[in-house]
């Protein structure tokens, strides 16, 4: 019995289902690609190699045996940072895969989500990549 508030739902195409499916994987590329240049966006400094924070870990290692409480905790915080340091650096990402996937999906992605240039640059992509995926500056952007 219908009371006239109730819908039934009707099932997705498949057209629908492989939209879907497109736009979720998009979401991925662009979304991996965005991280790692975040992860990976150059400091400000001296450039730290896997060896000097293997030696600044030594470092670590020595002070915590004969530290106080206090200063134990904060050594042992430091060496866990330094060991996720050390993975990322040793074990790093493949950018230039994850900017193929970016090309692919970008442009798409961002006429769909109506993201522009000028959010695209600020998010830290560089104007060549850009280029490459197909996303070109419009007139009313700088």
């Amino acid at each position: 019995m219908s009371n006239g508030f109730a819908r039934e739902k009707s099932p997705m195409s498949d057209q629908h289902k492989e939209a879907l499916a497109v736009g979720r994987e998009q979401g991925r590329s662009v979304r991996r690609y965005l991280e790692a240049l975040e992860l990976y966006r150059p400091k400000r400094g001296r450039k730290r190699t896997p060896e000097s924070v293997r030696r600044q870990l030594k470092t670590v290692e020595e002070r915590i045996e004969n530290a106080d409480p206090l200063s134990r905790l904060h050594l042992l915080q430091e060496r866990m940072d330094l060991e996720a340091e050390l993975a990322k650096k040793e074990h790093g990402v493949n950018i230039a895969e994850l900017e193929e996937e970016f090309i692919k999906s970008a442009k798409e992605y961002g006429e769909r989500k109506n993201v522009s240039y000028a959010a695209w640059r600020e998010a830290g992509v560089d104007p060549a990549v850009l280029k490459k995926a197909g996303i070109e500056r419009t007139g009313n952007e700088k």
